[in-house]
């Protein structure tokens, strides 16, 4: 399925250079803020107190979290549990506040604005609850890299699972940079977005790579350069429908899907925008620079001689 066929090849790594020195740039300014400003955290990793109320008919979400946030509380937590009657309420820990003295300030906010609510629980989440979460998931993380390194070495060539890692955590990194400089909350639904960037991502840069090592099997007479312009530019069309099919999706998250699901899907749409750029600019030109070459994979006969600006040559993207 095609919306588009470019008959020339787009010269992609003629700009190389310009496009790793803004990604260097962006890559550094976004270190430079994680360590200045740090990440907001949620109550998950630094600890707060946790609250499950019910209600006799359906709660209204929105009047919830404004009655909480009236108190004074910031960076409340107000999500549907269960059934629509059912609400999970999440505070951060307060200096010299209990976890009862919290509870019971905000049960009596929420029964003067509806009577028929009731508390089946409260507990409070230690922060060393938070620094296990926080451990656990820079080992999910690390796991995830070296998986997907491993993965890329035995599939192509070590060039390549070098420059799709690099790639990757350039992502990462730059999410990372964004909840930094603008505070927003970093939270378990956050980090899980993440990994799902980092799995969406390298397979953006399979799919080129994959092209790239088709391309050196088939055209003899191209250079490297050409071969990466050529499968870029080939994966294009593939490359709008996917992206463009799945941002659709993320975008309504954001737009409606309330504030439980809001950092969620910012995060995946900052992921998947860069993810897309990261893949042809940083991925493919890192790997043009590490000096991958048709030896590095090529490892049987080559095919017959094509035309790369024929209409007809080329796999189906």
């Amino acid at each position: 399925m095609e919306f588009f066929k470019i008959r020339r090849d787009i010269p992609f790594m003629r700009h190389a250079l310009a496009f790793n020195v803004i990604s260097f740039a962006t890559f550094a300014l976004a270190v430079f803020f994680l360590f200045s400003r740090g990440l907001h955290l949620s109550v998950e990793f630094t600890g707060g107190t946790l609250m499950e109320v019910s209600y006799t008919q359906a709660a209204d979400v929105g009047k919830i979290r404004d009655t909480v946030a009236d108190l004074g509380f910031k960076d409340v937590q107000v999500q549907n549990f269960g059934t629509s009657r059912d609400v999970m309420i999440r505070l951060p820990a307060q200096k010299g506040v209990s976890t009862a003295q919290q509870s019971e300030a905000v049960m009596t906010a929420l029964k003067a604005a509806s009577p028929d609510v009731n508390l089946r629980r409260t507990e409070f989440v230690g922060p060393q609850v938070g620094d296990e979460l926080t451990h656990d998931g820079l080992k999910a993380l690390a796991v995830v890299v070296l998986g997907i390194m491993i993965y890329l070495a035995f599939r192509f060539e070590w060039k390549y699972a070098v420059a799709a890692i690099i790639a990757n955590l350039h992502d990462v990194v730059i999410i990372l940079g964004f909840f930094a400089y603008f505070q927003w909350e970093f939270s378990l639904p956050v980090l899980a977005a993440i990994l799902a960037v980092l799995g969406y991502s390298v397979n953006e840069s399979v799919v080129i790579f994959d092209r790239i090592r088709e391309n050196f099997r088939r055209y003899r007479k191209m250079n490297t350069v050409e071969i990466i312009n050529n499968a870029i530019t080939s994966t294009i069309s593939r490359t709008i429908i996917t992206h463009g099919s799945t941002e659709v999706m993320v975008l309504s998250m954001l737009l409606f899907g309330g504030p439980t699901l809001h950092y969620f899907a910012l995060a995946l749409t900052i992921g998947i925008l860069f993810g897309i750029y990261s893949s042809v600019f940083v991925a493919a030109s890192i790997a043009m620079w590490l000096g991958i070459k048709r030896e590095d994979l090529i490892k049987g006969p080559a095919k017959k001689e094509e035309d790369p600006n024929d209409p007809n040559a080329g796999a189906t993207v």
